[in-house]
């Protein structure tokens, strides 16, 4: 899209492989992040998470850069099809296959600044559009289960009353927060680890987090949440590090 500036990056959690991607072209963004499967949980896939984000990621990069327009939980769920095709030796029934959140965001043609979103899992987007504070569109099923057990976990991953994620159910993609928005001066995409600064950390606000990425990039944003995730005291509470994905678009 003309006047649109778009800068992303992504790293690892220090010593592992990324399980997060980010593809972007004129006038659309998408940001998946793998979930790091439970150790000794092999969900009948020979495949990780790594494998399945860069799949999800090409397909959804095709129908978005062939301009076809189809409604975005169409455009998921066709392209979690094609992965499921990419691998039938696998046991696609399976709860524990891989899996991702995902956020895309997509220009409409017509009035400038109009964008439709889509988010599934944690993955969230921040749209500036000109307010004291920005629009946060997060899927925050995965916050309200009434256990994290592995087997609470389980069961609640692709059903109802649970939450969803981008597997093996082409389903999936239609209970994704989806919507549009008007007037969009900047739009971030985040994977879970790149808005620790905010959610977990409680050290910047949205719009300081939208601020931070517009003047010092991407990039930077992560290297704050090193620092961070670095202070943390040891103990079970979730993962120290993770893997930490932005994407800025900004009108100019």
């Amino acid at each position: 899209m003309e006047g649109m500036l778009i800068v992303q990056a992504s790293e690892p959690t220090p010593g592992r492989r990324n399980e997060d991607y980010a593809v972007t072209g004129p006038g659309w963004a998408v940001v998946l992040d793998g979930a790091t499967p439970r150790p000794g949980v092999d969900g009948g896939c020979a495949h990780g998470p790594g494998w399945l984000v860069r799949r999800l990621a090409g397909a959804l990069a095709g129908g978005l850069a062939a301009e076809r327009h189809e409604p975005l939980p169409d455009l998921l769920a066709g392209a979690i099809e094609a992965v499921r095709a990419a691998h039938p030796e696998c046991d696609l029934d399976d709860p524990d296959s891989p899996s991702a959140a995902v956020a895309i965001l997509r220009h409409r043609d017509g009035e400038a600044g109009e964008f439709d979103w889509l988010v599934l899992a944690d993955s969230p987007i921040v749209l500036d559009l000109g307010a004291a504070e920005p629009a946060v569109i997060r899927d925050d099923r995965v916050d309200r289960l009434p256990a994290y057990t592995a087997e609470a976990v389980r069961a609640a991953r692709n059903a109802p009353g649970g939450f969803w994620v981008a597997s093996t159910r082409p389903e999936a993609a239609h209970q994704a927060v989806t919507g549009s928005a008007t007037g969009v001066r900047r739009a971030a995409l985040l994977s879970d680890g790149a808005a620790r600064l905010v959610e977990r950390f409680g050290l910047l606000g949205w719009r300081d987090l939208l601020d931070l990425l517009d003047r010092y990039g991407p990039a930077e944003v992560i290297r704050r949440t090193r620092a961070a995730e670095a202070e943390l005291p040891p103990g079970p509470r979730g993962k120290r590090y993770d893997d930490a994905t932005a994407v800025l678009l900004t009108r100019r």
